[in-house]
């Protein structure tokens, strides 16, 4: 254990936050080593007259700076080396666990059976274009002009030229941000956020800004004040429910969002993967912007996982940025793939799959109202998801690993903040990623946790 303790007589409020200030200052001067192990929960609030769970943010948030890292049933060390971000839900299902951390589509052996039966079809009826050319003008007008299609039914009218076919949306944001955000520019995006993007920038190059949401998303007044006061090259939205807080933007919120961009000359890059999944919405921002706005769809969360193909449409300004960056970063799309998306689409599989998909969801968020009665929480009725705020009694990296011991794994909200703004510690509960009846027991899990007396989970001293 380290002879370095944070000095009470320096804690202002917010109490949490002044606390890791000060282990932050230690470790920067080198007062704290890297692998020191910290003091734990207990021991250092009752050794400076804090509440565990003061002492419980201010780790998380040293963790979530990548200043320390928390083990549990070994406890908490410093790590000033640079270490990837983990993603917020379980790289591989393990045992008996209830996975609802990762973000994923209800599926039933039907899907299955759907994908095996257009790869019977594919193998009769694949073109020589798609099996043996190199060129992405061979391979893909076809793709596009049916493409024009499924944008419509996402509200998105688009000529077949400014559209491009990805691999999935994460291939699609990646080459957008390429497009539009050069090494060294600033992008800005919503405080609670796509959680790739904070190690996307750092990979791609560019800084990225968290602006305030509130139960609209985006604030149009934040996002006119960040490009007035810093170089804003775009900024990035999601503004149809995929986003972490499942909000859904209204019709005038997205224009105002397309009027600052217009006013500042800014792009617009707008991740809309479930599409024509969310019923009565607005249009996409796209609509109100065309002439600035990058839009990201796909299939992946809406049909099939595997069926990992998406559309990228761009205006003309950015359309041979879109196909350079494109190129060099996965050439084209996979063609086999995006020959299963087109019959989807021109037959009414895809269309079919979505509305069994809403159907599907729609049942699952009445067992979430169900179990979750009396728990105030954020949901849409077509969303793949919760977004769950903890009561201030709990440590949300505490709550994550008490549902993790028994057997139910959530998906932490600090994994998606993108601002450094105060923090409310949260949770991001999947409804598609298991069956009703784990869903339902997951639920139950998370409920009994929430409604019972909060218990700080005790790490090997």
């Amino acid at each position: 254990m380290t002879l370095w303790q944070p000095d009470p007589a320096l804690i202002r409020r917010p109490a949490y936050q002044s606390l890791a200030d000060q282990f932050a200052r230690a470790i920067h001067d080198g007062r704290l080593a890297n692998g020191a192990r910290l003091p734990t929960h207990r021991r250092l609030a009752d050794d400076l007259k804090l509440s565990v769970q003061t002492v419980s943010r201010a780790y998380e948030e040293l963790i979530r700076r990548g200043l320390i890292s928390g083990e549990i049933g070994r406890g908490s060390f410093v790590q000033t080396q640079r270490r990837e971000p983990e993603p917020p839900y379980l790289p591989e299902r393990l045992g008996e666990v209830i996975d609802l951390s990762i973000l994923k589509p209800v599926c039933e052996p039907m899907h299955l059976e759907r994908l095996k039966q257009a790869l019977g079809w594919l193998a009769e009826n694949l073109p020589s274009s798609s099996a043996l050319s190199f060129r992405p003008n061979m391979v893909f007008p076809r793709h596009r002009a049916v493409a024009v299609e499924w944008l419509k039914l996402c509200g998105l009218d688009i000529s077949a030229q400014n559209i491009s076919l990805t691999n999935g949306a994460t291939a699609g944001m990646t080459v957008a941000l390429m497009s539009v955000a050069p090494p060294g520019s600033t992008v800005a995006t919503e405080a609670i956020g796509h959680h790739t993007l904070v190690p996307l920038a750092r990979y791609l190059g560019f800084n990225l800004e968290g602006l305030p949401i509130d139960d609209s998303g985006l604030i149009p007044e934040a996002l006119d004040e960040a490009c007035r006061l810093s170089d804003i090259r775009a900024v990035f939205v999601q503004p149809s429910v995929i986003n972490p807080t499942a909000t859904l933007m209204d019709a005038r919120r997205r224009e105002e969002i397309a009027a600052v961009a217009r006013k500042h000359d800014i792009a617009i890059i707008e991740n809309d993967v479930l599409g024509p999944l969310v019923e009565d919405r607005p249009p996409p921002v796209a609509a109100y912007a065309p002439e600035r706005t990058l839009y990201v769809t796909s299939f992946t969360k809406i049909t099939v996982p595997g069926l990992r193909i998406g559309y990228l449409a761009a205006p003309d300004r950015y359309v041979a940025a879109v196909a350079n960056r494109h190129l060099v970063s996965n050439w084209m799309a996979t063609p086999l793939v995006a020959e299963i998306a087109t019959k989807w689409v021109t037959d009414g599989t895809a269309m079919e799959l979505v509305r069994w998909q809403r159907a599907a969801l729609r049942r699952r968020q009445d067992i979430a109202a169900e179990v979750l009665a009396g728990i105030d929480y954020r949901a849409r009725r077509d969303g793949l998801h919760i977004w769950l705020q903890l009561p201030d009694d709990r440590a949300e990296e505490g709550f994550v690993a008490q549902a993790r011991l028994q057997g139910v794994a959530i998906a932490p909200g600090t994994s998606f903040r993108i601002s450094d703004a105060p923090w409310h510690p949260a949770v991001r509960i999947s409804l598609g990623s298991t069956t009703e009846g784990e869903l339902r027991a997951g639920l139950g899990v998370v409920t009994k946790l929430l409604l019972g007396d909060p218990e700080h989970l005790l790490l090997a001293i």
